[in-house]
């Protein structure tokens, strides 16, 4: 009788053990098609954004103004 016992006792455990090792893997895997869905998603993403347009703004007077106003220089580029 204690034999049976220990072998069921034993079985038990080795199946126990077995279930948490296939949760754990099965959420690791699950975790890892999510990561690689966003990582997909965001590479996706960032190669579809448009590029912004350069803007040049054009110089309306060359020289530069330099004044004081009594409480400091100011310089106008």
């Amino acid at each position: 009788m204690q034999s049976v016992r220990s072998f069921f006792l034993t079985l038990s455990g080795i199946t126990f053990v077995a279930i948490i090792a296939l949760f754990t893997a099965s959420i690791t895997i699950a975790l890892a098609g999510i990561l690689s869905v966003m990582l997909l998603a965001r590479a996706l993403t960032v190669s579809l954004r448009m590029k912004p347009v350069p803007v040049r703004a054009k110089a309306r007077d060359e020289r530069m103004r330099v004044w004081n106003d009594g409480r400091g220089t100011i310089i106008d580029m």
